[in-house]
């Protein structure tokens, strides 16, 4: 993955690209003091549409609060600017977002508020974040790292110090052959991906986990919304591991992997062992919308 473009905007200004650059001594990059958003943009008849732009931007302001930031200097509309700034400066019709907002401008140590919030956006080209393959589903692990506890580190943030939890269990499950891994909560019952959210079909209708202890994804909550206007129940209610062994169908979403069918977990076949017709239709209904042409485009696609 590529990840280079012309310019980065860095707190208020468009920086190329090789001197968008940090300090070795930044207080984010020894503790992840950080927070950050993914969204993407996408072609559509329209021009270039960022995908549930606002909904992105307001969550990363909730994460700064969540992390008891007391003072940012950005607004939402401000950073919408931003973004679309930055897209436009790199020329691309469709792309990946990156804000970050990063403790920068303080000593080292564990107080934050001693340090002062720093932002950049980056862009770049970004195809499918999971290879679904001839079968039209991936394979996935139950991993044996637990996913946080809410009151360890706040499941509502994106804060970058948090990652360092998906980063292990993804790259056990990569060194093991799978393609993702699904996290259980410290209760044992399932939580999350480690980067996408997860649904289970099963008798017709929709099963999601409870939000109390994932991050609250906005591609979950897209689907959610779509998956009603299309006539399915969608469930909220706490699952456990063997339930996704005997589902009919699981589908794992999120910004970097779209919606995305699981066709296989802990070597158990899931359903028929390829996308399933309800992941299917579900599937085509987020790719309408995001191209511009769903019953929620027009509500959900920002253009400049």
């Amino acid at each position: 993955m590529a990840m280079e473009s012309k310019y980065i905007w860095m707190d208020g200004k468009l920086v190329e690209y090789e001197k968008a650059t940090v300090h070795f001594m930044t207080p984010a990059l020894h503790y992840g003091m950080g927070v950050f958003e993914g969204i993407r943009c996408y072609s559509t008849p329209k021009g270039s549409g960022v995908f549930r732009l606002r909904e992105h931007l307001e969550r990363l302001i909730d994460s700064i609060q969540i992390f008891g930031v007391r003072e940012f200097p950005y607004t939402v509309d401000q950073l919408r600017a931003a973004v679309h700034e930055t897209i436009k400066a790199n020329g691309l019709k469709e792309c990946y977002i990156r804000p970050l907002i990063y403790m920068a401008n303080g000593p080292l140590g564990l107080n934050l508020d001693a340090s002062k919030p720093s932002v950049g956006i980056a862009v770049w080209e970004w195809g499918a974040y999971l290879n679904a393959g001839e079968e039209g589903g991936i394979k996935v692990m139950i991993s044996s790292f637990t996913r946080h506890h809410p009151n360890v580190t706040m499941t509502k943030a994106k804060v970058t110090g948090n990652y360092p939890n998906s980063v292990m269990a993804k790259t056990l499950a990569l060194r093991a052959g799978f393609d993702e891994a699904i996290m259980l909560d410290p209760t044992g019952l399932v939580a999350e991906c480690t980067g996408e959210n997860l649904f289970v079909v099963r008798g017709g209708k929709l099963y999601t986990t409870l939000r109390a202890n994932i991050l609250e994804g906005i591609t979950r909550d897209s689907i959610i919304t779509m998956a009603g206007d299309m006539g399915y129940q969608v469930i909220e209610e706490p699952i456990s591991r063997d339930q996704l062994y005997i589902a009919d169908e699981v589908f794992l979403c999120g910004t970097a992997a779209e919606c995305v069918a699981v066709r296989e977990i802990d070597f158990r076949t899931i359903g028929s062992g390829k996308m399933g017709p309800i992941t299917a239709a579900i599937q085509k209904a987020f790719f309408d919308t995001v191209r511009g042409n769903g019953k929620r485009s027009t509500e959900w696609l920002d253009y400049p």
